[in-house]
């Protein structure tokens, strides 16, 4: 029998999943490989980590209830792929394509070093961690949508495949010598994770598909409980987005989420067409806006970091972070534009924050997000859209649940006012006061802004 290798990155199941099929074709012995890349393990976060190590040991798990094992290797991939193809005797490495920056480079420089060691043993690259890969969605002169509404239409029409039938019961698994996983990072430990796994990611996918009808109405109210929650799965690949499409029907509900699902899709595919953008500016002339530097920038970013800013519905969503690994995507927004165009502080220091906190940290729509915030982004005419802190908690959070769950400090504060304790006769104990003035700091960013045009 024929032996391959499964190269395992952001595909964590055994379930819908094409390179796992071609693995296997022929009754091929599969070994499936994790490798513990430092290149990817030192710029992840506690938390992000943890979770990928619980996420790997579920992997592990379901691989065993099958007859496998999964083998996990530390080093560079260029390095461990080839030992391990040479070990077993593999005649293929196979993966999901990564269309990441990095990712790109290191599957060059892995395919180069399995061709070095043997010409007859290819990487073969089958699916990706999206429902359409990028660049496979372009415009008519054959270049990147560099605007969401026309991508959705060009991706929708294009369409996806059905799920793949993989099936893990049939695969002859095959193992090889694993080192053990790692401990998780000592202060991720009081973070509260999602469930790891693929059970745990399709259990939490039902439970939103049986309340999707009030997403349209809920998904923006930090409050409630209202969102998917998959993001995290999506990211480490442990359901993949073709498995939600097939699931959705085309009431509100559903065509609302399979737009929210096309926003991942979008900034994947801009990202794969401007690698440069994971770290430079999309639209480069902003880069000369004034922002904070020396003291005035340690102090902001440390208050807006720790959820200390004394804007209640900004440091609910930054405390959020912190605890969860994870934040509301409107929260998101309203910390992003607080941060640029309220502190002055350059959307790079927040995007990478948020990386290195969010479980669900993906390079694409993190970075995107925050240029779509710091107006640089994919949108025409961005930078006049400077969220209100005050208004924003006001319209999404109008009970003030959310800002009460997560400040403590005003837990006890009722009515409108936990939105804006500084208008209460005393100002609630152990609750810093604004940090700035939105509306000064709102005037001035646009002043900037008129300056940076002419």
């Amino acid at each position: 029998m024929p032996t391959t290798v499964l190269w395992l990155r952001r595909d964590l199941r055994l379930h819908d999943h094409p390179a796992l099929v071609e693995a296997a074709r022929d009754g091929a012995e599969v070994v499936p490989l994790f490798v513990l890349d430092p290149g990817l393990l030192k710029p992840s976060g506690p938390a992000r980590t943890a979770f990928l190590l619980r996420s790997l040991r579920a992997l592990d798990d379901d691989l065993r209830a099958h007859g496998g094992r999964l083998v996990v290797r530390h080093g560079r991939p260029e390095d461990v792929v080839p030992a391990v193809a040479g070990e077993v005797g593999a005649a293929a490495a196979h993966v999901s394509e990564d269309f990441g920056p990095y990712g790109r480079v290191r599957d060059e420089r892995v395919c180069a070093a399995l061709a070095a060691q043997d010409p007859s043993v290819p990487m073969v690259a089958t699916g990706s961690p999206y429902a359409v890969a990028p660049g496979r969605v372009t415009t008519k002169s054959g270049g990147h949508y560099q605007v969401f509404g026309p991508f959705y239409r060009a991706w929708t029409e294009h369409g996806w495949r059905a799920p793949a039938d993989s099936d893990p019961s049939t695969v002859a698994w095959r193992t090889a010598r694993s080192d053990d996983l790692p401990d998780e990072p000592a202060s991720a430990r009081d973070v509260r994770l999602p469930e790891p796994g693929e059970e745990a990611a399709h259990a939490a996918w039902h439970a939103f598909r049986d309340r999707i009808a009030d997403y349209p109405a809920d998904r923006e109210r930090p409050g409630v409980d209202g969102t998917s929650r998959m993001s995290a799965y999506l990211k480490l690949g442990t359901v993949h987005v073709r498995t939600l499409l097939a699931d959705l029907g085309h009431d509100d509900g559903s065509d609302t989420f399979r737009r929210e699902l096309a926003w991942r899709e979008f900034y994947a595919a801009v990202l794969a067409a401007r690698p440069e953008s994971a770290r430079d500016y999309l639209h480069p002339q902003l880069e000369a806006m004034p922002y904070a530097t020396g003291r005035t920038l340690e102090k902001r970013l440390q208050a807006w970091e720790r959820g200390e800013t004394g804007y209640p519905i900004v440091d609910a969503g930054m405390r959020q972070l912190l605890a969860e690994g994870w934040m509301h995507n409107r929260v998101r927004m309203i910390v992003a534009s607080f941060l640029v165009k309220d502190l002055h502080v350059e959307w790079t220091h927040g995007a990478r924050h948020f990386m290195r906190h969010l479980v669900d940290g993906d390079l694409a729509s993190n970075q995107h997000n925050w240029q779509w915030v710091a107006g640089c982004g994919t949108d025409a005419a961005p930078f006049f859209r400077i969220f209100n802190p005050t208004t924003q908690g006001r319209k999404f959070d109008p009970e003030g649940a959310y800002v009460r769950r997560w400040v403590r400090e005003l837990a006890d504060v009722e009515g409108r006012h936990v939105h804006d304790p500084w208008e209460l006769p005393e100002q609630p104990e152990g609750y810093p006061e604004p940090i700035v003035d939105h509306a000064t700091e709102r005037a001035a960013s646009l002043t900037a802004y008129e300056a940076l045009r002419r």
